[in-house]
């Protein structure tokens, strides 16, 4: 009689754990070493911040394409991005009292960082690059963003291609074009 209830009380979200499992292959990508080596990303918390974002527009965009099968998955997605942004705020030694104002403060950032992106997709120009120079690099030199701007565009076409259940694999599988990319634009 409880067997059930007691079933769908425990079982977990497929959706949920996929949100996870693309979550993990995002942020793993996002900490590669030739962005803060050869790119010029600061290896600071905004740094890192800044790049986690970039492959969360990554993964958003692409989710977006197949709406409205993936609006779950992309909901599930960004609920596990700020639950892990708020661990990290707790693990740096963010009060309790502070978290939940600099969570409003980094959906803000991350809203509008996607919205930069999106709007440098639109425009086809060197929005992108201005957008990446400005929010990764600190700078308002779009020509220093080229080697970035140039993976974003090579990362969203490759994901473009990807089915949605293999979209970690996908992620997993933009080391090569970073490294070629970014090591080459580089030097």
């Amino acid at each position: 009689m409880f067997a059930p209830v007691l079933n769908n009380l425990f079982r977990k979200d497929p959706v949920r754990s996929q949100a996870e499992t693309l979550y993990a292959a995002l942020a793993e990508r996002s900490r590669a070493p030739e962005f803060y080596t050869l790119a010029g990303v600061a290896d600071t918390p905004e740094g890192r911040f800044d790049l986690l974002a970039l492959h969360m527009f990554l993964a958003v965009d692409r989710l977006r394409r197949e709406t409205p099968q993936t609006d779950r998955l992309v909901r599930r997605l960004q609920e596990v991005f700020f639950e892990r942004l708020d661990s990290a705020l707790r693990e740096m030694g963010v009060g309790d009292l502070s978290v939940g104002r600099k969570i409003r403060g980094l959906a803000e950032a991350f809203y509008g960082r996607y919205a930069a992106y999106e709007a440098g997709f639109r425009d086809a120009g060197a929005a992108l690059d201005a957008a990446i120079a400005r929010n990764l690099l600190g700078s308002d030199d779009a020509a220093l963003a080229k080697p970035l701007a140039d993976y974003v565009r090579a990362a969203r076409s490759n994901l473009a291609e990807a089915p949605i259940d293999a979209l970690d694999a996908a992620f997993e599988g933009l080391a090569e074009i970073s490294h070629r990319i970014i090591s080459r634009e580089t030097k």
